[in-house]
C-alpha cells in the first residue's frame, strides 16, 4: 500500500490510502461516461445509513477517497438519532479493543467524547459516531471515517450517482421528497438501489412494485439509469474483506461501467439485465430469511428441516420468477447463493429465531435495536401499499 497512513487491521485505511488497484483509471473512465470535465467533482452520495449503506460507501471511500479532486462520497442520515448509554458503553470496549481505531480518534482529536458517553456525561449521536467511522446497526465493525451529511437537499441535488440504502418501507416516501429537490435539474443523475422487498398492489390488477420501480415513479427517473445491487453478501464481512460476490443489474448502459467500477479484489461484482428477477428475489429471500430462522429454532437446527423448507423456498422462487419475466435468469449462481447466505446468517434469520424462542414479538415492530430494520415484511409491504 503506498499512502501516508499507516496500515491498518484488516488492511482498512482511514479513506485516504491508494488500494493500487488500478482505481484512478477506473474512476476516469466512469466521469467519462458522466460526462464530468476537468476539474468538476463526480459527486456519489449514500441515502439511508444503514449496516449496508454505510459499508457500501466505506468501500467506496477506502477506495477511491484519495483522489478527492477528482470524486467527492458522502452518505445522507437523518439527524437527531441519539446513542443510548448501553450501547456508548459497548462502543468504548470496541474502540479500545482495536489499536487503529484507538489511534485514529485520538489522532483527529476524538477519542475524549467517547470516553465521556461511556461515563454518562454525554449523549452520542448516529450521524456523530457515523463521522467517526461507527454504524449504529454494526457497532462491532469500524469502518473507515465518512463524511456525514444530514440536511437531505444539501446531500443530493447535484448528486451524479445516489446510493439507495433504505428499507424498501422507507424508498418511496424519501424519494418523493428527493424529486422536488430535482425539478431543476439539468442531467439525469444514476441510482444504485441496495433495497430489498416488495409491495403489493390491486390496481388496476394485483402487481408487485419493486424499489428501483418505486424511485422511478417518484422521481421520473427512466429505468435506464437505476440499478439494483444485490449479494450474496454479509455487510460486516465484506468490509473485512472476506471475499464475497454481487451482481449489479438494469440496463446495459451503466450496469457494465458500474460493475467495474466497483469491483475489488475481495468482492467481484458481476452484471445482468434481468432487473425484475434479481430484485423480486432480493425482497422474497428477506421473508424467506425469517421463516429459515423459525425453522432453525424448533427443530433444534435439524439439517433435513432446514433443507426441506429452502427447497419449498426455491421451488417458490422459480414459480413466481416465471410469473414476473418472460425469460427469468436461472435460480443458480449468485440468486441461489443470496438466498443461502440470508437464510443462513442475515438479520431476519435472527429475527425468525428470536420469534420462535419467545424473545421477541410482533408489537416491538421490525426496527431492531442494534439490527436495524428486518427488510420484506410481507405484512408491513401490503398493508403500505394500501394505504395508498
Amino acid at each position: 500500500m503506498v499512502g501516508t497512513a499507516e496500515v491498518v487491521q484488516n488492511g482498512h485505511s482511514n479513506g485516504s490510502i491508494h488500494n493500487g488497484n488500478g482505481a484512478e483509471e477506473k474512476l476516469d473512465e466512469l466521469r467519462r461516461l458522466l460526462g464530468k470535465a476537468k476539474g468538476d467533482l463526480l459527486r456519489i452520495v449514500g441515502v439511508g445509513a444503514g449496516a449496508w449503506g454505510s459499508v457500501f460507501a466505506a468501500l467506496l471511500q477506502d477506495s477511491y477517497g484519495h483522489l478527492r479532486e477528482k470524486v467527492q462520497i458522502r452518505i445522507w442520515r437523518r439527524p437527531g438519532r441519539t446513542v443510548d448509554r448501553a450501547t456508548a458503553e459497548h462502543l468504548f470496549e470496541v474502540i479500545n479493543s482495536r489499536e487503529d481505531v484507538l489511534r485514529r480518534l485520538i489522532r483527529r482529536c476524538a477519542y475524549l467524547k467517547y470516553v465521556e458517553a461511556r461515563l454518562g456525561d454525554r449523549t452520542l449521536y448516529a450521524d456523530e459516531i457515523l463521522r467517526d467511522g461507527f454504524c449504529l446497526n454494526m457497532i462491532d465493525t469500524p469502518l473507515c471515517p465518512l463524511k456525514v451529511v444530514t440536511n437531505l437537499q444539501e446531500a443530493v441535488w447535484d448528486a451524479d450517482i445516489v446510493i439507495n440504502g433504505l428499507p424498501s418501507t422507507e424508498t418511496r416516501e424519501l424519494f418523493e421528497e428527493i424529486s422536488r429537490y430535482w425539478k431543476e435539474r439539468l442531467t439525469t443523475p444514476v441510482i444504485i438501489s441496495l433495497a430489498k422487498g416488495i409491495e403489493a398492489a390491486l390496481d388496476p390488477v394485483p402487481h408487485i412494485i419493486t424499489p428501483t420501480q418505486m424511485i422511478s415513479r417518484a422521481t421520473g427517473i427512466p429505468m435506464e439509469n437505476i440499478l439494483y445491487l444485490g449479494g450474496p453478501n454479509i455487510a460486516s464481512e465484506i468490509y473485512n474483506k472476506e471475499y464475497a460476490n454481487a451482481r449489479i443489474c438494469g440496463a446495459d448502459k451503466w450496469r457494465k461501467p458500474l460493475a467495474k467500477f466497483l469491483r475489488q479484489p475481495h468482492f467481484i461484482v458481476w452484471d445482468n439485465s434481468d432487473l425484475v428477477t434479481h430484485e423480486v428475489m432480493g425482497g422474497l429471500k428477506n421473508v424467506y430469511a425469517i421463516g429459515a430462522g423459525m425453522v432453525a429454532a424448533l427443530t433444534n437446527e435439524s439439517a433435513t428441516s432446514k433443507s426441506v423448507y429452502f427447497a419449498h423456498c426455491t421451488s417458490e422462487m422459480i414459480f413466481i420468477t416465471h410469473l414476473l419475466a418472460e425469460e427469468p435468469e436461472k435460480l443458480a449462481g449468485p440468486l441461489l447463493s443470496d438466498t443461502y447466505v440470508t437464510l443462513l446468517k442475515g438479520r431476519n434469520a435472527w429475527y425468525g429465531q428470536m420469534l420462535a424462542k419467545g424473545e421477541l414479538s410482533l408489537d416491538m415492530g421490525d426496527s431492531i435495536k442494534g439490527k436495524g430494520m428486518i427488510q420484506g415484511n410481507p405484512i408491513t409491504s401490503y398493508s403500505t401499499s394500501i394505504k395508498g
